[in-house]
């Protein structure tokens, strides 16, 4: 007879960073012009049969949510590195930019938004639903700063935020640090050596050209590196107001996450 594993598996909470993965909708989800239909059919002093059902449909969708396939995947994901006790890690040649160009990027942020010294915020914060460290902690506001690949990825003229996923950041570091505002900053910066040589080589292998020679290598160079290009134009601004109904939102996702994370567990 086959007895039942207790898991000892920590309450979900979601990283900041994450938010994203769980916040998209799951097809059939009241969308937010079925949340204004709701209000009109309230608002009726009398409805017709057909109103009727269709108000008690998009109720019942309202107030019974469910998860989106991505958020599903995210959860199946967090509670594998919990019961195997192994770190979900990912790394590429954009992640790798953002650490090394860190602090450079910090400093640049100060300087050009007439700060002064900055320092990387090493300060955890963590609530009931979430967890996270946001890059700079300054008075009434949260800083998060992004350092583009290169200048064909750095948003010069986009005006919306290009990654809806960094919107859901900052709401989750507005929250986690009591603050009202959030800048979302990209910046275009000199790509490291190393990874400037990994470029080169990587494309002389693919198009068969054998060893890397000089010539390739500083056309890379030019091509990754921006001393020559404004420093206005290599900063780009986004202002976030901090949105509690948003952040209401990510509280009562992963509370559904939980929910779908214990039903795996039980299914174990």
């Amino acid at each position: 007879m086959k007895t039942k594993k207790n898991y000892s598996i920590p309450a979900f909470k979601i990283r900041c960073s994450a938010i994203g993965h769980i916040m998209t909708n799951a097809k059939g989800s009241v969308t937010e012009k079925q949340f204004l239909e709701i209000d009109n059919l309230k608002s009726k002093d009398k409805l017709t049969e057909k109103q009727t059902e269709r108000l008690n449909e998009l109720t019942y969708k309202r107030d019974n949510p469910e998860l989106s396939e991505t958020a599903k995947s995210y959860c199946r994901d967090w509670l594998k590195s919990k019961l195997y006790k192994r770190k979900l890690e990912f790394t590429s040649k954009y992640t790798d930019k953002g650490l090394i160009m860190e602090d450079e990027s910090i400093d640049f942020v100060g300087e050009m938004l007439g700060i002064g010294l900055l320092f990387k915020n090493e300060n955890k914060a963590e609530d009931d639903f979430m967890t996270g460290t946001n890059d700079i902690d300054v008075p009434n506001l949260v800083i998060d700063i992004k350092n583009s690949w290169s200048w064909e990825t750095f948003p010069t003229f986009e005006n919306k935020i290009p990654n809806i996923m960094y919107y859901w950041q900052l709401q989750g570091y507005m929250n986690l640090y009591k603050k009202p505002k959030g800048k979302l900053i990209y910046v275009l910066s000199d790509t490291p050596q190393h990874l400037i040589e990994r470029e080169a080589r990587n494309y002389c292998y693919y198009n068969g050209y054998g060893e890397l020679d000089m010539e390739t290598y500083n056309e890379f160079h030019r091509k990754l590196t921006y001393k020559d290009v404004p420093d206005e134009l290599k900063i780009k601004i986004y202002d976030i107001e901090r949105n509690d109904q948003d952040i209401q939102a990510i509280k009562d996702r992963v509370m559904l996450c939980g929910k779908y994370i214990n039903h795996l567990i039980e299914s174990l």
